[in-house]
C-alpha cells in the first residue's frame, strides 16, 4: 500500500514537473489553461468516486483497486502523446476518474485489517508514500528533465512514470488480498482471527450487500459533514500547493532556475514524510489527540504561508522554508481518514462516509487552482490570502467536530448510565470467539460504541 501511494502521488504530480520542463509551450497553454488541467484531474475524481463507493461494496476489493491501478497507469503514459489542451484536459479527466479509488479503497482496506486503536498509525504508514513520492520523484524528475533528443523530457516523464505503474498494477493484482479471508500469507485459523480481530468494538464486517438505511444514515449524521467540510475547505490549499501542480511555479517565483526548482522543491517531501509519521504515531500513542494534531499541523502550515506572503522577496532561503512549512498541513489528511474509519461503523455507512468526504476533497481541490492567477506572478497574492481563509476555516471545523464527538459520548454515558472508555485499549490478540455470531451495527445502532477524539 505504502508503494502505490508512492506512485499515486508521482503520477499525479507528473503536470507539476512536466511545468518546468516546457509543457505550456509545446502544448500552446494560455491564460488559464494550465490551473484548468489542475482541475481537470479532480472532476475527474468527482465523477468516478460515488460509483467507485458501490463498487466497493460489490465486488473483491483488492481486485478491483488493482485494475483501477493498471487503468490510470494507461491513462498516464498516453499523455506522453498529447499536444493541445483538450486532448491534455481529457486525460486529466481520465486519470482523476482511474485514481479516485485508491485513497478510499486502502481506508477501507485498513478498516477490514486493523483495530480502531490501530487506525491512525496506520493511516499514516501508507499516506507517508506521498511524501516518499515528493522527495524522490523531484529525483527522477531531474534524471529525466536531462534526456537528449527529438522527444521532449516531459514526455519521457509521463512513458516512464506510466510504465512503472503498469507492472506494479499487474504484481498488485495477483499480491493484494481483498480480506484477511482471502490471504495465502495466512493459515485457516490465522485468517478468522484476523478478520475478528478488529471488529470486536465496532461489530462491522465486510458484506457485499448496499444497505439503504445506513446510507441514509451516513447521511443525516453531522459528523459526516463537519469532516467533510473540514477536508473540502482545506484542499483549497492543497489544489494551490501540491496536486494542482503548483508547488514547482511557487519555488521557481522565488527566482531559481528549471533545475534549482526541481531540486529545491524535493525537501518539502522529507517535511511531509516526517510530519506524518511523527502525527500519526503520537496519535496512536497519546489518548484522545488526533484532531488536536490536526489543528496543530494546520497552524504550522499557516505560519508557513505567512511567511511566504510576509517576507520580501530578496529572502529567497526564509520564503522557501515557508513553502516547506506549507506541506505540513498533509499530516491532517491520514488522520481524518483513520477518524473515518474509527467512528464509522457499518460497511456501506462507511462507504457512504467516504464517497462523500472524497467528493467535497474533489470540489477543494478543483476550486484552489482557480485561486492561482499566472498575471500575479510571482506574488500570486490572491493565492496566499485564500489559503490563509481556508486553512482558519478548516482550524475552526475540527475543533467543532472534536467537540461534537465528545459531546456525544458524553450523552451516551449518561443515558445508559454508565462510563465506557472513548478509546480502550484493546490491544489483546487473544480471546477472539471464533463461534460468535457476527452482529453487523452502524455506531448508531451501537449504543455501546464510543467515538475517538
Amino acid at each position: 500500500m505504502i508503494f502505490s501511494y508512492f506512485l499515486q502521488f508521482l503520477d499525479k504530480s507528473t503536470l507539476n514537473y512536466a511545468s518546468v520542463m516546457g509543457i505550456q509551450k509545446d502544448t500552446k497553454l494560455v491564460g488559464q489553461q494550465y490551473p484548468w488541467l489542475g482541475s481537470a484531474f479532480y472532476f475527474g475524481y468527482l465523477i468516478a468516486n460515488y460509483p467507485a463507493s458501490l463498487v466497493f461494496v460489490k465486488l473483491p476489493l483488492a481486485k478491483f483497486l488493482s485494475a483501477c491501478i493498471i487503468a490510470w497507469a494507461i491513462v498516464l503514459g498516453c499523455h506522453g502523446a498529447a499536444n493541445t489542451f483538450i486532448g491534455l484536459c481529457v486525460l486529466r479527466v481520465l486519470l482523476g476518474m482511474t485514481e479516485s479509488t485508491v485513497s478510499p479503497g486502502f481506508s477501507l482496506l485498513t478498516g477490514i485489517w486493523y483495530k480502531p486503536s490501530e487506525h491512525a498509525w496506520r493511516h499514516g504508514l501508507w499516506f507517508v508514500g506521498n511524501g516518499i513520492a515528493n522527495t524522490f520523484g523531484g529525483l527522477l524528475a531531474y534524471a529525466i528533465a536531462h534526456i537528449k533528443g527529438d522527444l521532449k523530457p516531459w514526455r519521457w516523464l509521463f512513458i516512464i512514470f506510466g510504465l512503472i505503474t503498469l507492472t506494479w498494477g499487474v504484481f498488485l493484482f495477483f499480491m493484494l488480498p481483498d480480506s484477511p479471508l482471502t490471504a495465502r500469507f495466512l493459515n485457516a485459523r490465522e485468517r478468522q482471527i484476523a478478520e475478528l480481530r478488529p471488529q470486536k468494538i465496532q461489530k462491522s464486517f465486510k458484506t457485499n450487500e448496499w444497505s439503504k438505511d445506513q446510507c441514509i444514515e451516513a447521511l443525516k449524521d453531522p459528523k459526516t459533514w463537519l469532516i467533510s467540510l473540514q477536508i473540502g475547505i482545506g484542499s483549497i490549499t492543497n489544489g494551490v500547493v501540491s496536486n494542482a501542480s503548483f508547488g514547482a511555479l511557487i519555488v521557481k517565483s522565488f527566482g531559481y532556475n528549471e533545475f534549482e526548482t526541481i531540486l529545491l522543491g524535493m525537501p518539502s517531501g522529507g517535511f511531509q514524510v516526517c510530519a506524518v509519521l511523527i502525527a500519526t504515531y503520537t496519535a496512536s500513542r497519546v489518548r484522545k489527540s488526533r484532531v488536536i494534531i490536526i489543528v496543530i499541523g494546520y497552524v504550522l502550515a499557516l505560519l508557513g504561508i505567512l511567511l511566504v506572503r510576509e517576507l520580501p522577496t530578496k529572502n529567497k532561503i526564509g520564503r522557501l522554508f515557508g513553502y516547506w512549512m506549507m506541506i505540513l498541513y498533509s499530516s491532517a489528511f491520514p488522520l481524518m481518514l483513520s477518524l473515518i474509519s474509527s467512528n464509522t461503523a457499518g460497511f456501506t455507512k462507511k462507504a457512504t462516509v467516504n464517497a462523500i468526504f472524497f467528493i467535497m476533497y474533489c470540489a477543494g481541490n478543483i476550486g484552489g487552482p482557480q485561486l492561482f492567477k499566472t498575471y500575479e506572478a510571482p506574488k500570486y497574492q490572491t493565492a496566499y490570502n485564500g489559503m490563509i481563509g481556508c486553512v482558519s476555516i478548516s482550524i475552526t471545523l475540527a475543533v467543532a467536530l472534536r467537540q461534537y464527538m465528545d459531546w456525544e459520548n458524553k450523552r451516551r454515558d449518561r443515558k445508559q448510565e454508565v462510563y465506557i472508555d472513548p478509546e480502550p485499549k484493546d490491544n489483546a490478540e487473544v480471546g477472539v470467539d471464533l463461534t460468535a455470531e457476527k452482529i453487523t451495527q452502524t455506531d448508531w445502532e451501537n449504543r455501546s460504541f464510543r467515538y475517538y477524539l
